[in-house]
């Protein structure tokens, strides 16, 4: 839930990238780092295994949009895609205002994906914020690999429910689509927040992050 700072005047939001190890999350994470401007973003903090990238988060805060004289910070996270860690997993998304959840495209992975997309439900019930009900974003990352799944075949798997999830296909080592899927998730999360409010919406969260250039080819 959005933490409001009265004496900072702040709103910080937490955005949590879940899915398979190694299916892109930290990529996402790093890629958003390195093309943001130094004033604009705070540390990114990495911890990896070797089983998996991340055995807790990375942290990356981020200031953008203003409501109502107050700056708004975003806080991403990634959670660890192995299962022996899923209590971390619950413990990262206690809080959460928004999920990000990046499904690896490759034919493969389906069913690392699948086992990943359930858990991240049961654990969103868990905490007592089903999926239905909440902001999410599906990322199909890695479509510049070969033996992709189809578009309508993902759907089928991860987007064929009662509500109708906005997805983007992307991919985190070319930067493809990553900073579309966080505008996104961000837009979802600040009109839910302005709506119980009753403010007007922000502007969007793209147009007011200043990208750092491309590294030199």
């Amino acid at each position: 839930m959005a933490v409001v700072n009265h004496d900072t005047k702040e709103v910080a939001f937490k955005i949590v990238y879940c899915g398979t190890p190694m299916g892109g999350k930290t990529t996402n994470l790093s890629y958003i780092h390195s093309r943001i401007d130094g004033p604009q973003r705070g540390d990114l903090v990495s911890l990896a295994t070797s089983s998996d990238r991340t055995l807790f988060f990375d942290f990356l805060p981020i200031q953008t949009v203003v409501i109502n004289g107050y700056r708004t910070r975003f806080m991403l996270y990634t959670v660890p895609g192995q299962i022996h860690y899923n209590a971390t997993r619950q413990m990262v998304l206690k809080g959460v205002d928004g999920i990000i959840f990046v499904a690896d495209s490759q034919t493969a992975r389906m069913e690392e994906n699948v086992a990943s997309w359930h858990t991240l439900q049961h654990n969103l019930k868990e905490n007592g914020t089903p999926v239905a009900q909440f902001p999410v974003v599906l990322q199909y990352n890695k479509r510049d690999l070969p033996e992709i799944a189809p578009v309508p075949y993902m759907d089928f798997m991860f987007n064929n429910g009662a509500r109708t999830f906005l997805r983007f296909e992307a991919s985190a080592a070319t930067g493809q689509n990553i900073f579309t899927t966080l505008n996104s998730a961000a837009q979802e999360i600040l009109q839910r927040f302005h709506r119980a409010a009753g403010s007007a919406p922000a502007p969007g969260l793209a147009s007011s992050l200043h990208r750092a250039p491309a590294p030199a080819a």
